[in-house]
């Protein structure tokens, strides 16, 4: 009996369903990597926040009630000092990145080279520090978190009655520290961070007057 063999048309349709296939498998694995890369990104930019808000949470909890300027002719002291931009503060550094003793600690919020704005900190040793001759940073400042659309320092205190008074974008009261200090930033819509606003006590002001009841909304008796 003589062989049958396969025809043209059987061979071209057999070598169509293995396209169809091997492109189907390859979309499937395109789809998995662009998910596993997305996921990972989604985690990245997760984390950045989440150790930006720590560090800074920790820095301005531990604020010193310690002068870093002090004005010779008048005697008056400055312990913190901040703006919508700009936040400065005296606290000590983590244990890895400290040479020991109090850091003059600055918060800002400034231009991006590719338009926005960053969060940049940056620390230099108090034990030294002189604000009419500035010296060399002992380190670079370091970018927190970029991609920042706007955002704003606010400060709050404690008012005449005890009270807690109104937010406000500055302080510029010499020898006090705000008893809360709020960070709001909005971020660029494509760039994929979310920063919830965080509020943190300033614990050096709280240990001085007392304790911050949050339920009364003032200072108490420690």
């Amino acid at each position: 009996m003589r062989a049958r063999g396969f025809t043209l048309v059987e061979l071209l349709l057999a070598i169509l369903l293995l396209g169809l296939l091997m492109a189907g498998a390859w979309s499937g694995i395109t789809t998995a990597t662009k998910a596993a890369h997305s996921g990972e990104a989604l985690i990245d930019r997760t984390n950045r926040v989440r150790v930006a808000q720590e560090f800074i949470r920790r820095q301005i909890r531990n604020a010193l009630a310690l002068p870093y300027v002090v004005d010779k002719s008048t005697g008056e002291t400055r312990t913190f000092e901040g703006d919508a931009d700009v936040m400065r503060f005296v606290a000590p550094m983590p244990g890895y990145l400290s040479r020991g003793g109090a850091y003059l600690q600055t918060l800002e919020l400034r231009p991006a080279r590719g338009g926005g704005r960053e969060l940049v900190f940056a620390h230099e040793l108090l034990n030294g520090y002189d604000p009419d001759q500035r010296r060399q940073a002992e380190r670079d400042p370091v970018v927190l978190i970029e991609a920042i659309r706007d955002g704003r320092f606010e400060y709050r205190g404690i008012d005449e009655t005890g009270k807690l008074g109104d937010w406000t974008e500055e302080w510029d009261e010499a020898g006090t520290q705000p008893v809360l200090v709020r960070l709001r930033l909005r971020m660029d819509e494509g760039s994929g961070y979310v920063w919830p606003d965080i509020v943190v006590p300033v614990l050096a002001n709280s240990a001085n007057a007392g304790f911050f009841d949050p339920f009364y909304g003032s200072l108490r008796p420690g």
